[in-house]
């Protein structure tokens, strides 16, 4: 893409009310805008962060048998009250309107009661499990106070993932796969050595649940670190018995700031017993499907990402998520030399195949660089009257700072 042909500019202040670092910082380089208060546009340079990261989300789910679907946002209610989770009392972050004709829905939160409610069509029979299912839909939540950017906000894209299976041992299996998939995800993204499977509340399912936390100051939870053993435990249910469970002693563990960008669920027959979700076994007899739940929100881990990386000039993307894989920007000359130069190198990297953003504006070397810090991809190349006049032209590494004079005839 040509910058001359981006919609979007970059901004020297980001919104005075806004003050998470990821939401300023990607609001200030035109990656999204700000609509309301927990609410955010994606603008093209955003947006293909937020799909390089779905992307990768993707891969992983379909690797572990993940078959993708695309659920409806407007809920039933009826479906939600043979769960007792309609009631405002047990939700209270639901959003809720109604039809013309005065019929109630919601605005789905999650997604746990109506893919259980649609494969009551599809599974009767052991033979028909397992199966797991996933889908990226826009989720809305009544948050009181909608705050730290991206990471939290009232209308945002989840990955919801459910596995329905034969029995605890099936799921258990299950849930193993799906724990280290997101692992990869992580690491995959440029979190994984910031990131750690946390011990938590399993709720009424399990004895524990697993959170991914990346370890942020920006993070909104407590969370307790064994380094050696790259398991964390939640400040919630750090205990003895805990302790004991995990073959840890409390004063290995190191208190740290995080925040959650992933957890996976236990459900046991909460959901199919509620629902009536059944299959019939060997004998003919009927047996309550078991469940997990698997959730990541994208944005909320590009969000962790601009507060892990982010620095004072600007964004930091890790490769495998920058919106281009190259910054092209170019220091026109008078007499052209530079230009006919950056429009070469520019066409022969789109022909092999590399992201590129062009810098072809007519602006100073001050704006062109100060935009590129701030805009984060991970690859500038510069080309200048200096540097065509070596044949060359000057790399710099954005995560690292370093320069290097790289041969034209080598960047290929």
């Amino acid at each position: 893409m040509k910058q001359t042909h981006l919609f979007t500019k970059t901004r020297r202040e980001a919104p005075k009310d806004e003050v998470a670092k990821n939401a300023q910082l990607l609001i200030r380089a035109g990656y999204i805008n700000k609509e309301m208060a927990g609410v955010y546009s994606y603008l093209p340079l955003g947006l293909r962060v937020l799909n390089k990261i779905v992307g990768i989300i993707r891969e992983e789910m379909n690797a572990i048998g993940g078959q993708e679907v695309s659920l409806t946002a407007l809920q039933d209610k009826k479906v939600w009250e043979a769960t007792n989770r309609w009631s405002d009392e047990v939700v209270d972050n639901w959003f809720k309107t109604e039809l013309k004709n005065g019929t109630e829905l919601g605005l789905g939160f999650t997604h746990e009661e109506p893919l259980t409610e649609l494969m009551k069509g599809h599974i009767r029979s052991f033979r028909d499990l397992p199966i797991a299912a996933y889908q990226f839909q826009t989720k809305f939540r009544n948050e009181a106070r909608a705050k730290s950017g991206i990471m939290r906000g009232r209308e945002f894209l989840m990955k919801d993932l459910y596995s329905f299976n034969l029995d605890e041992a099936a799921h258990a299996d299950f849930y193993e796969k799906a724990k280290q998939a997101y692992v990869r995800i992580f690491d995959r993204v440029g979190l994984g050595a910031q990131t750690y499977v946390t011990f938590a509340s399993g709720g009424s399912f399990s004895k524990y649940s697993h959170e991914f936390q990346t370890v942020t100051e920006a993070g909104e939870d407590l969370i307790y670190i064994h380094e050696g053993k790259k398991i964390a435990v939640n400040k919630e249910v750090l205990n003895d018995e805990v302790l004991t469970d995990l073959g840890i002693k409390r004063e290995d563990l190191v208190e740290k700031k995080a925040v959650e960008v992933g957890n996976i669920f236990s459900l046991s027959t909460r959901f199919s017993d509620a629902l009536g979700l059944v299959y019939s076994n060997t004998e003919g007899k009927p047996v309550p499907v078991v469940m997990g739940s698997y959730g990541i929100g994208p944005g909320r881990l590009m969000g962790t990402i601009v507060e892990t990386y982010g620095d004072e000039k600007g964004l930091v993307w890790p490769v495998a998520v920058a919106p281009f894989a190259v910054h092209l920007v170019a220091l026109f000359d008078k007499e052209g030399k530079v230009k006919v130069a950056a429009d070469d190198l520019y066409e022969k990297l789109t022909v092999k195949g590399v992201e590129v953003l062009y810098d072809d504006r007519d602006a100073t070397a001050g704006e062109k660089f100060g935009d590129s810090d701030l805009i984060g991809i991970p690859m500038r190349y510069t080309i200048s009257a200096k540097t065509v006049a070596e044949d060359s032209i000057e790399k710099k590494d954005r995560l690292t700072g370093k320069v290097e004079m790289v041969k034209l005839s080598d960047v290929m």
